[in-house]
């Protein structure tokens, strides 16, 4: 008895796309949201209590790595709120914050002796 190969080639179809679905993490493929590997590098600089740029939101990728550049003209500390990440700012030397956002949520980064919103930083 001969089975028509037309008759199976759905079948066929399905069962090769699912061992290629398997296969792919194996190939190097990431399971990681996307732009997660890329690094979200934000310059912020401060002078004369003003922050450039003005003040706004950020979105990042959750898993996504975060590197915050911050120049301001007085001593202070930045900070970024839910990862309690800070650097202290000496005047007119950029410090750097580095973390990688692994909790979703809207988290405020602020200077903490002038009270500066620098941005606030959106994890989805």
């Amino acid at each position: 008895m001969t089975f028509p190969l037309a008759r199976f080639r759905p079948l066929l179809a399905a069962v090769l796309g699912l061992a290629l679905l398997m296969a792919m993490p194996a190939c190097g493929a990431s399971s990681a949201a996307p732009g997660a590997s890329e690094v979200k590098e934000i310059a912020v600089t401060i002078a004369g209590q003003t922050v450039t740029p003005p003040p706004g939101r950020i979105d990042v990728a959750k898993g996504q790595t975060v590197r915050i550049a911050v120049t301001g003209d007085v001593a202070d500390v930045a900070h970024v709120h839910g990862y309690d990440k800070a650097a202290d700012l000496k005047p007119g030397t950029p410090v750097t914050i580095e973390f990688v956002a692994d909790r979703d949520g809207l988290f405020e980064v602020e200077t903490h002796d002038t009270n500066l919103q620098l941005f606030q930083l959106v994890v989805r």
